[in-house]
């Protein structure tokens, strides 16, 4: 077993999983709190995903259009190469959700203020962005157990140990 995910990259992991449940089961002033701490724990892993460890900066998973069409090529022939990290599909997928995250907490406290308490185009498009935000984690859920068979490895394990198989032939250290 080898040492991928550092201590903060899987508690911010938890925790952001633990904020958009708890958004979604509650309303008016607990789910506002929820909201501010999710757009705390985003801020805090865009941060660390700029000056982190290996495995969690941005520019150790996020690849380039070319090589992530390529992986996701790969993936619908059963043929894709084990990451030791995150793949390309799963480095867009966490673009994804922080940048859904911010979007969502972002109109959520639009919706606070005065000028636009109560205005129903702002309130529309928190729904529809909270909505989107539960598309993308079902899809990042169905691609962790797609990987995990695929792989013969347990990727949410991975992500409460920070450990992974060591590398095997033919895999990407990138």
């Amino acid at each position: 077993m080898v040492k991928v995910w550092d201590a903060f990259v899987r508690i911010a992991h938890w925790m952001l999983v633990a904020c958009v449940a708890a958004a979604w089961f509650t309303r008016q002033h607990l789910h506002e709190w929820i909201g501010y701490a999710a757009l705390a724990v985003m801020a805090l892993r865009i941060l660390w995903g700029l000056i982190g460890s290996k495995y969690a900066r941005f520019a150790g998973f996020v690849r380039s259009p070319g090589k992530t069409f390529s992986y996701a090529r790969a993936v619908m022939q059963g043929a894709e190469p084990r990451y030791l990290g995150h793949n390309p599909l799963g480095g867009w997928m966490i673009v994804a959700l922080l940048g859904t995250v911010a979007l969502v907490g972002a109109t959520g406290w639009l919706a606070t203020t005065d000028r636009y308490w109560g205005v129903e185009w702002v309130e529309d498009l928190h729904e529809a962005l909270a909505d989107a935000l539960l598309v993308l984690v079902a899809l990042h859920v169905a691609g962790v157990v797609l990987t995990s068979v695929r792989q013969r490895e347990n990727l949410p394990r991975a992500m409460i140990t920070g450990r992974k198989a060591a590398p095997r032939p033919g895999d990407v250290f990138e």
